[in-house]
């Protein structure tokens, strides 16, 4: 029997995972909704081949891009899938019973991960952090703001409801290998950038260094990133460096307009 649950993968040139991915919660679920952003390589082919519930959209903002992609799902509890992502047996069976069982006023779940750097598996440096993984579109919705080009929170739409915790994880294959992280890194902290642009964040650059020292400190000291060896401090450095590109590129941005044209006409992924 599946569980009344709808999958929404959002997806972009994502050929080499997206099977995988889908594989992980077909059969499970009695819906996939695959969010494609014009991919031009055979990602549209390959999703085919597990629903026929294929939206072609140009990402523009990532929340208004999550909430179209959860206003075509059929079911109101979705949960938000990346090609990167998968999910494991104990959390697949937690949720069966949340959706069955749970508490009626919990309207989101977040949940923990298990993060790769290519096929090393970070235990440690915090890389495990909870994310909301599933939620009921009748009541929280993704912020929509103009600001959140990255990342953007949600708010809940009714009062009285709140948000839970699960004890089972996801397998996050986050990073392909050192030179994919450093291309991330690359593209997230423009986007960071540009929303402490719009919003108006204000950031000094006494304050952006303390913030890099400190995401290394914490990543590979206090939260042990040690205990993962010589990656666990590759992946410390190169995460507290997002923190100092990210304030280099705003810096940019303010005084001679860098970046802000080239994200308005490609929204960088």
């Amino acid at each position: 029997m599946t569980v009344p649950l709808s999958v929404v993968v959002i997806a972009k040139n994502e050929q080499a995972r997206i099977k995988d991915c889908l594989e992980s919660v077909h059969g499970w679920v009695d819906e996939i909704v695959v969010l494609d952003d014009e991919s031009t390589d055979n990602t549209r082919a390959i999703a085919a081949g597990f629903t026929d519930k294929i939206f072609i959209r140009h990402m523009e903002l990532e929340g208004k891009h999550r909430n179209f992609g959860a206003s075509k799902a059929k079911n109101d509890w979705v949960l938000l899938l990346d090609c990167d992502e998968r999910l494991t047996d104990e959390l697949k069976n937690e949720i069966a019973v949340a959706l069955k069982e749970g508490d009626p006023k919990i309207a989101v779940y977040w949940a923990p991960q298990i993060n790769y750097l290519g096929d090393v598996q970070l235990n440690h440096g915090g890389w495990s952090n909870p994310h909301i993984r599933l939620y009921n579109r009748k009541y929280v919705k993704w912020s929509e703001a103009d600001y959140d080009v990255i990342h953007p929170g949600i708010k809940f739409v009714q009062e009285g409801y709140r948000g839970g915790n699960m004890k089972g994880k996801t397998i996050h294959h986050s990073f392909r290998n050192v030179a994919d992280f450093i291309a991330k890194i690359n593209r997230y902290s423009t986007l960071e950038a540009y929303k402490w642009y719009l919003d108006g964040r204000k950031m000094s650059q006494g304050k952006a260094i303390w913030r890099t020292v400190d995401r290394v400190w914490r990543r590979f000291i206090t939260k042990k990133g040690y205990k993962d060896g010589y990656y666990g401090f590759v992946a410390a450095v190169l995460s507290g460096f997002h923190e100092f590109a990210a304030y280099s590129k705003y810096k940019e941005m303010k005084e001679k307009g860098y970046y802000i044209n080239d994200i308005k006409a490609t929204p960088p992924k």
